[in-house]
């Protein structure tokens, strides 16, 4: 993959950490990585997954926040994208994206009218409501332009998060959005985000089959009223399976399989695997260098909090067991290295706790294959949280 980006005004080690061309053991550090071949693998292998489950796939692009990733994903049969914000949305519009889902509320007015704006760029625009006095706005702002917006009602099934709690709820919502001037009822949003981590599988599973039953009631009592749902969304990297194979769902939102980071893989299989040894591989790595070593029994790499979220725990270091990451501050990560094995200038790469925040900190990505740089990709959203 190469990104189409004017690299005239970037210098390698001020603004930039590589160019295309380069070997990989001259890559400046500390900066993001990511294993091209192993990021397509896991691209084939998800939309695979939905292919074969007879669903569609809306990638979540609020993990990478890449446009030229999200194409890559649509190119393989993706069905559009998700992301979190309005600002995250004309990003992706503005570079090509062509149907988005804000899977989240907008209740700002002008958050509102600029997410109205978003069919002028040919966009199918849809957002997320789960209260009734939003409607009259996103209608108002949807007629100022003349512009459809598509509505999906969520459902809190589980996360305590967003979302109404009953099916009563989500018909007089859907009602009031299927009346209103500008605005087109569409469905469903109901993902179930606080059981994706639980490291056990039938764990999970227990929680998704009572989000199942309670989105099925919901589709029901909407079929009932002659209203029909185009979507019904949901699912993510530790989830896909069982929404994708309920018979209920008909999209899954799947974001960190692209990536995959520490957190999601220490998650187990059904066969008490974990799952990037056996669904998705490692592809983003943070690149670190030691930078000194004057304890025998631990090294300080240049990778510290100011280019990684540890929300979600200490990243590891891919490919070692006698090195281990133990903790960081603004600018250095300590690494114990009990036998003294490591030495100034070694390179190591490390598996983010947590990929979403750690990617909205980069300005890019550097694609890598067989040893050399081959593309630098803009992390197009970078930052946006508007």
């Amino acid at each position: 993959m190469k990104a189409k980006i004017d690299l005239t005004n970037y210098e390698v080690g001020y603004n930039i950490p590589a160019l295309p061309g380069m070997d990989e053991a001259d890559i400046q550090t500390p900066c993001l990585v990511v294993d091209l071949a192993a990021l397509e693998r896991n691209l084939d292998k998800m939309q695979s997954h939905a292919d074969k489950m007879g669903v569609r796939l809306r990638v979540h692009g609020k993990m990478h926040k890449s446009a030229d990733i999200a194409k890559m994903q649509i190119e393989r049969g993706a069905c559009g994208i998700c992301c979190q914000k309005v600002s995250e949305a004309e990003s992706f519009a503005k570079n090509g994206i062509k149907d988005i889902l804000v899977s989240n509320q907008v209740r700002d007015l002008a958050k509102i009218d600029r997410l109205a704006r978003l069919p002028n760029y040919g966009v199918r625009t849809i957002v997320c409501v789960d209260d009734i006095d939003n409607i009259k706005d996103l209608s108002s702002a949807a007629q100022k332009y003349g512009n459809e917006i598509e509505a999906l009602v969520e459902i809190d099934c589980g996360a305590g998060r967003c979302g109404v709690s009953s099916s009563e709820e989500v018909v007089k919502i859907a009602k009031a959005i299927n009346e209103a001037e500008g605005l087109k009822f569409s469905g469903i949003q109901a993902y179930q985000g606080a059981m994706q981590h639980l490291d056990d599988y039938n764990e999970r599973k227990a929680k998704i089959d009572i989000a199942v039953a309670i989105v099925k009631d919901a589709v029901n009592a909407l079929k009932a009223e002659g209203l029909v749902c185009d979507i019904i969304g949901g699912g993510g990297t530790g989830s896909y399976y069982f929404e994708g194979n309920s018979g209920v769902y008909n999209e899954l939102q799947c974001g960190s399989y692209a990536f995959m980071d520490a957190d999601y893989g220490r998650i187990l299989d059904e066969n008490g695997k974990r799952i990037d040894e056996t669904q998705f591989e490692n592809s983003l790595f943070i690149l670190t260098s030691i930078m000194s070593h004057t304890k025998t029994d631990k090294a300080i790499c240049d990778a510290g909090l100011k280019v990684q979220s540890v929300d979600s725990g200490m990243p590891t270091i891919f490919g070692r067991k006698d090195v281990t990451y133990i903790k960081c501050s603004d600018e250095h990560g300590v690494i114990a290295d009990p036998e003294n094995k490591l030495k100034i200038n070694d390179k190591l790469k490390l598996v983010p706790g947590h990929c979403d925040p750690t990617c909205n900190i980069h300005d890019f990505y550097v694609g890598v294959r067989n040893g050399k740089v081959e593309s630098l990709i803009p992390v197009t959203a970078r930052g946006l949280a508007f």
